[in-house]
């Protein structure tokens, strides 16, 4: 039986239109994360926040975001987006009512349009706090005042409406991962400006040839880690017994596997600890307070406090992210209703407690690792003296999402070669060829 040949990089009409399609709505997102807010003196903004200790919480939205410490037109970005998906996510795992609707597919359609609408609350929100953040900086908005607070409320709440509209139709129309492909593409919309700095650095003599190279190597060591972590999993075998379907059919006997990755959680760990870690800083730069900024003081990228807190943040939240998204009672529910098990186990129960014991087991190693992916960009930077805008947050979420893009683009091209091979291939019999269709 073959099937026709087809090229290594041809695509048909369909994947063509799904490519350009997702292409125009990314160049469209990256527009509108370059224009600013009307009324908003972007450089004293800008300095005033390069220079308080929010400019974590401001580095973590850029990075997620299309521009807040820019105040742009899309400054809210997809986080308000995100920030529902998860509270409904999380609520999901602790709200039996939420949990049954996730399961059932008009379920689905209601949380997804609660999300939508918990989104806009978020983003209306988060507008209103950024309004009153900007108008407390001096030189930042021109006229300060209930208008201008107004302009500012609106721009940012329907940028944020868009985006996730955008985001949608990438996922409808395009190649899918809509939202991840946003936050993925203004990440690598940086890389550019980090080389040219990088070349800077050296020019300048700031930054040793020898150092840049060394940079660069570890840079490249990280990313093929992740790459290789992204991908490792634990296979727990699981056996499928012989039945008999009726009529005389027969099912045979299979046997298959539970695959069940090292980093389950994702990047959600490092987002998380990234939250908590930086919220003392947030507090201490709208407050004023000279205690909290004491205390944020004592949290500083690069030192052992801000390390070993974030690392052990990073720990706690892969365990407690994992138990939310894996439900490993479910799993051996439908193990048990399909008839299969795990050799050596008994069905239900045991099953569950036997996929609790090998999630917890690998869970540990992935968190230490995403823990080592966050930090070593830190130290990386401090000891060559490179100011990077590539984090290990960034690191993990272009390389999961590009992964998960290229197999959906393999996907496609496998369904449409299987589509041509119905339409134009031969199946090969014995002393004679039979053509089909």
């Amino acid at each position: 039986m073959t099937a026709p040949r087809v090229p290594a990089l041809a695509m048909d009409r369909e994947l063509r239109d799904k490519l350009l399609f997702t292409a125009l709505a990314l160049v469209i997102y990256r527009i509108g994360a370059h224009i600013a807010a009307p009324g908003v003196n972007v450089t004293a903004l800008a300095d005033f926040i390069r220079n308080s200790a929010a400019a974590g919480f401001f580095g973590l939205y850029d990075t997620l975001g299309g521009g807040l410490s820019r105040a742009t037109v899309f400054a809210l970005g997809i986080m308000p987006y995100i920030s529902a998906s998860i509270i409904f996510q999380l609520l999901g795992g602790v709200a039996p009512s939420v949990g049954k609707m996730q399961k059932d597919e008009e379920g689905k359609k209601k949380i997804t349009q609660w999300t939508r609408y918990l989104a806009v609350l978020i983003s209306f929100s988060q507008a209103y706090t950024f309004a009153l953040f900007t108008e407390s900086i001096p030189g930042a908005v021109a006229n300060p005042g209930f208008a201008s607070r107004l302009i500012m409320v609106v721009t940012l709440t329907a940028g944020a409406i868009f985006v996730m509209w955008l985001g949608e139709q990438i996922t409808e129309r395009g190649i899918g991962n809509g939202m991840s492909l946003l936050i993925t593409f203004s990440i690598l919309e940086r890389l550019w400006p980090s080389t040219i700095q990088l070349l800077e650095f050296i020019r300048s003599g700031a930054v040793t040839v020898l150092g840049a190279v060394a940079f660069i190597g570890v840079t490249l060591a990280v990313i093929a880690a992740v790459v290789a972590m992204t991908i490792a999993a634990r296979r727990i075998p699981i056996q499928i017994p012989r039945k008999v379907m009726g009529r005389g059919r027969i099912r045979e006997g299979q046997k298959s596997f539970i695959p069940i990755r090292l980093i389950t959680a994702g990047v959600m760990p490092i987002i998380f600890a990234q939250t908590i870690i930086i919220v003392p800083g947030t507090l201490a730069s709208f407050t004023q307070n000279a205690a909290l900024q004491d205390f944020a003081a004592f949290f500083t990228p690069g030192d052992w406090p801000y390390d070993l807190v974030f690392a052990l943040l990073i720990v706690v939240f892969s365990y407690f992210y994992t138990s939310i998204i894996f439900n490993s009672v479910d799993l051996a529910e439908n193990l048990k209703k399909q008839g299969a098990f795990i050799p050596g186990v008994k069905p239900g129960a045991s099953t569950a407690d036997y996929i609790d014991a090998v999630l917890s087991r690998i869970t540990l190693p992935g968190s230490l690792f995403l823990a080592f992916v966050a930090i070593l960009p830190i130290l990386v930077s401090r000891q060559f003296n490179i100011h990077t805008q590539f984090g290990g947050t960034s690191v993990l979420i272009v390389v999961g999402v590009l992964l998960d893009t290229i197999a959906q683009v393999e996907q496609h091209r496998t369904l449409r070669k299987y589509d041509g091979f119905m339409k134009t291939g031969r199946v090969k019999f014995r002393g004679r060829q039979q053509r089909f269709m």
